[in-house]
């Protein structure tokens, strides 16, 4: 516990989903504000799955007068089960939590990793109505009556959900039934093939790794057609291989201040086969709703073009699976005519020494210069 921060915990209903029979209410968070406080500006952060309820940052902005509430939605630890629509009216609950209950004027929203893009399609439904259901879905109840915020800040943010993934999947899979197969003529882990990677090569890798995506998506529509005719609604499935982006390979590709031949799972080669990865436990529903290519809404893109109020973008420069190029994306694609690009010196997660801080610290700053 940070001294002069009072947590408070903080569980809600949601317009769509009701408190469990076993006690627990679908949306839950913390809410963290200095001792003797009471903040006007107010930050939310949220991931598509992971808890946020304790954010590294939360403290940090608390004892800058700052409000924090590390917030979940009921698709925490249940990705599998995740429906974009649903989540964003979850989000919308501790939105208005904020401005009704702790009356904060000002709320930016922060976008943290897979967050970057969730945030985004949460402000861009706020202030455009545009997110459809699944198929054969109706529309989640709130989902066009959410509150905007007033600010965005994307840090250490990737483009999407189907971008990451597409990004990091290993290339060289040929049977997603069979985890050994592979076409050892685009295996970013075949030493023939480098590092150094060539251009051609990196091409032709990233060309089978959007056609990897797009075969899946195609095998799901037609297993999905398959079950249902047999009365199911859906299965689950795994996708294996997910930690073979070849710029985690080769420093030399887009070069920032990373670690050499690192991921978040440690030596890619390894992590690359083991059975921990992003997407590994999907089903036909998620696939199409988080994933693919070609259906999924998670990407940022189309939701920060709607995006128009200011917004802060910051760049983790040892980070070893977001890259400059992702903050240019979504600097570039944001509406917004306030757009703040900055970069720290440091990982994914700012544990660096004195990173927290200068985070932290770039934040306030930034909001303090508009709003009070």
């Amino acid at each position: 516990m940070t001294p002069g921060v009072l947590r408070e915990f903080v569980a809600l209903d949601s317009p769509t989903a009701r408190r469990a029979g076993s006690g627990g209410h679908p949306c839950q968070g913390v809410y963290h504000r200095g001792v003797g406080r009471k903040p006007k500006i107010g930050m939310i952060a949220t991931h598509y799955q992971v808890d946020f309820s304790e954010h590294y940052l939360a403290d940090y902005m608390a004892t800058r007068g700052i409000g924090f509430l590390g917030w979940n939605t009921r698709f925490r630890g249940n990705e599998s089960s995740f429906l974009l629509d649903h989540a964003l009216v979850d989000v919308g609950v501790g939105i208005r939590w904020l401005r009704e209950v702790q009356h904060l004027e000002t709320i930016v929203l922060l976008g943290n990793s897979g967050g970057g893009s969730l945030m985004a399609a949460y402000q861009a439904q706020a202030v455009d109505p545009h997110v459809t259901p699944m198929e054969g879905m109706r529309p989640a109840a709130g989902i066009t009556d959410l509150l905007p915020a007033d600010g965005y800040v994307a840090s250490a943010a990737h483009p999407g959900r189907p971008q990451v993934l597409t990004a990091w999947m290993d290339g060289s899979v040929v049977d997603e039934n069979d985890p050994v197969a592979t076409d050892a003529t685009v295996d970013v882990f075949d030493e023939r093939n480098g590092p150094p990677f060539s251009a051609e090569f990196v091409e032709r890798y990233r060309s089978a790794q959007t056609a990897r995506n797009h075969a899946i998506t195609d095998w799901v529509y037609d297993e999905l057609k398959r079950v249902r005719a047999a009365g199911f609604s859906d299965r689950p499935f795994t996708v294996m291989r997910t930690w073979a982006d070849p710029r985690m390979v080769d420093p030399a590709l887009e070069p920032t201040k990373r670690p050499p031949n690192t991921c978040y799972a440690g030596v890619p080669a390894r992590a690359n086969r083991s059975a921990h990865g992003i997407a590994a436990a999907c089903t036909l529903r998620s696939w199409l709703g988080m994933w693919s290519l070609r259906t999924a809404q998670t990407s940022a893109e189309p939701h920060l073009a709607r995006i128009d109020c200011p917004a802060l973008i910051i760049n983790a420069e040892q980070d070893t699976g977001v890259y400059p190029s992702d903050a240019r994306r979504i600097l570039d694609a944001l509406a917004s005519t306030d757009k703040t690009p900055c970069s720290i010196d440091t990982d994914h997660y700012f544990t660096t020494p004195g990173a927290r801080s200068e985070q932290a610290d770039t934040i306030a700053k930034w909001i303090s210069k508009r709003w009070k």
